[in-house]
């Protein structure tokens, strides 16, 4: 298969820019996979859809403010101390650092913009305002080496130790907000680009689907006898970076880190035992269950963590996954695909072409739909 096959029209008007101004409030449209068939609903209705003994997976990672602007010294400034004042004077150049994933205490794999400027060797300086404009007179808040470069705007880059880093990333961080939202991050986004049952820290994304959910839609589920549990993914880089293969088999997704609590793996044990129908919340929840079915002794789960890679395309035989609750997707993405593996090529697309001729509100902070 080829990615272009995954393609549709998509009018630009259509990309949601700013969330509702309710969580619950979004249309959702419903896909029937056994016939193949569509329906439009809310998704405030979404727990009639729900069984007595579902199980809802949601991916329970936080975001963090990832989006950072540094300002860079060359390597003819070498050596310098950022706090001797002779030396501000080779600061130049705002630099976008985007942190997408952890690579050890202090140690991050990042996106650097532009990417040309920032070589291996030079330090980055995070100070407390970050636009250029006179010269500094204040120490920055962090320091940064750069230890490595990939391809495509990657850098790795090691932090000068602190006691208090996360602390430092939330005064100086921006919300990492997706580049087709063409707007600078708001106060607002602190709150709504964060689902209300992110828990552990460690996103550079939103796990998209979950953004719906509100405290009383989650009573609401509950109180019908659907189980809910929660696994961690932090999603990373492969959010942020385009498909560059022509073929679907060239694809290749980069790692990310998740973990199975115990007791998300005893309540998914009992309803593979039960043959209860599994409802996955996202894609990244999908993957990261899918993943651990393949493993030895899956699709019954061991509680544990790990990193997967795991790219699900049509042909991909589902395990545990009985049902999907997912946000829109680009064209041409890995998340699409993984869409279409679950219902079928031709059916999503035809309801993705219905979405857009019913004007349903895509991407990030846009409308969802349940593939049941």
């Amino acid at each position: 298969m080829l990615v272009r096959d995954f393609d549709y029209e998509l009018p630009e008007e259509l990309i949601a820019q700013r969330p509702l101004a309710e969580r619950a409030a979004s249309r959702m449209l419903v896909f029937h996979r056994e016939a193949g068939t569509y329906q439009d609903d809310v998704f405030q209705n979404l727990p009639s859809f729900l069984q007595p003994g579902d199980l809802l997976v949601m991916n329970d990672t936080r975001v963090i403010p990832a989006r950072l602007f540094a300002e860079r010294v060359g390597l003819k400034a070498q050596p310098v101390s950022p706090h001797n004042p002779a030396a501000r004077q080779h600061l130049h150049g705002r630099i976008e650092v985007l942190l997408t994933a952890e690579l050890a205490p202090f140690e991050w794999s990042v996106l650097v913009r532009p990417a040309r400027k920032v070589a291996v060797g030079e330090t980055l300086f995070f100070f407390a305002q970050t636009p250029l404009g006179e010269r500094r007179t204040e120490a920055p808040l962090l320091t940064a080496q750069v230890v490595g470069a990939g391809e495509f705007g990657e850098r790795r880059i090691r932090f000068a130790p602190v006691a208090n880093f996360f602390e430092l990333l939330d005064r100086l961080g921006h919300v990492p907000l997706p580049p087709y939202i063409r707007r600078a991050d708001e106060g607002t986004d602190r709150e709504r680009y964060q689902t209300v049952f992110a828990r552990q820290h460690g996103s550079v994304a939103a796990p998209t689907a979950g953004l719906h959910f509100s405290p009383e839609i989650l009573a609401a589920i509950r109180s019908r006898g659907v189980e809910t549990a929660a696994i961690t993914l932090h999603v990373g880089l492969g959010t942020f970076q385009p498909v560059r293969a022509d073929r679907v088999a060239d694809i290749h997704l980069h790692a990310e880190r998740y973990t199975i609590p115990a007791e998300t793996a005893d309540a998914v044990n009992r309803a593979l035992r039960d043959g209860r129908r599994i409802i996955a919340v996202g894609t990244t929840t999908t993957r990261t269950l899918e993943h651990c079915a393949q493993m030895p002794g899956g699709p019954e789960l061991q509680p544990h963590s790990g990193e997967t890679s795991l790219f699900i395309a049509p042909g991909f035989r589902f395990q545990i996954v009985r049902g999907l609750f997912t946000n829109f997707h680009l064209p041409q993405s890995t998340l699409l695909m993984l869409v279409c593996a679950f219902g079928g090529v031709e059916p999503v697309l035809a309801a993705y072409r219905h979405a857009v001729a019913a004007r349903y509100r895509f991407f990030s902070y846009g409308d969802c739909m349940f593939l049941a």
